[in-house]
């Protein structure tokens, strides 16, 4: 991040790197790292702040950062507009730190969706969804619900060719999240909104389905 000036955290080979089976490779490689000398990292909770979460590998929250060249304002800002110094920065990511200090990014904090009081990953159910052969990108984003508040729909774009259809997703995505994470409703569209960087825009999503409502 441009605010870690312009880094936090890196992934390296350990010391034990040789005896790591394929499959601890692959997830320390896909991951965004350790903390480097001088930074710290933790994740709090998306509802408490004020509560910090055990890195159990399993556990998402808000992803905050500190350090010297971290971020204390933004330029012509107010000088209390983001920190003070030694307080920590808010990425604007949620992520999980294992026991050995590796983050993984799972989400944005205004991507996640909250749903009967729990919190469901839009990017995981996105790249759950998108290794269906028939499907070319996919984005999971909440509507609201009567009963559960927020509860996620999968915007899909079909791979030329493919005729997918979303009874077909939804029992495809049932061994791969959990129950409670299936989305709701899958509507197919011909593409999806992206940012002048590539990146799937939620914003322009969410604008686009502002009128959609579930039934409870």
């Amino acid at each position: 991040m441009t605010e870690t000036s312009p880094i936090a955290t890196a992934t390296y080979e350990p010391a034990d790197w040789d005896r790591m089976s394929f499959e601890d490779r692959v997830r320390l490689k896909a991951s965004q790292g350790r903390a480097l000398f001088g930074t710290e990292v933790r994740a709090v909770d998306l509802d408490d702040p004020a509560r910090t979460l055990p890195r159990d590998g399993k556990s998402a929250g808000a992803l905050q950062v500190r350090g010297p060249w971290v971020i204390k304002r933004y330029f012509k800002a107010e000088t209390d507009s983001v920190q003070e110094a030694g307080q920590w920065f808010d990425t604007g990511d949620v992520a999980v730190i294992h026991p050995d200090g590796t983050v993984q990014l799972t989400d944005r904090t205004k991507d996640v969706i909250k749903s009967g009081g729990e919190w469901i990953s839009s990017v995981e159910l996105e790249n759950a969804a998108v290794a269906h052969p028939g499907v070319a990108e996919a984005a999971a984003i909440g509507v609201p619900h009567p009963k559960w508040d927020e509860r996620p729909i999968l915007v899909v774009v079909k791979k030329p060719e493919c005729s997918v259809c979303e009874a077909e997703l939804r029992s495809f995505l049932a061994d791969k999240v959990a129950k409670w994470w299936l989305p709701d409703a899958v509507e197919f569209v011909d593409e999806i909104p992206h940012t002048g960087t590539g990146k799937i825009s939620k914003k322009d999503l969410r604008a686009r389905f502002a009128g959609y409502r579930l039934e409870s």
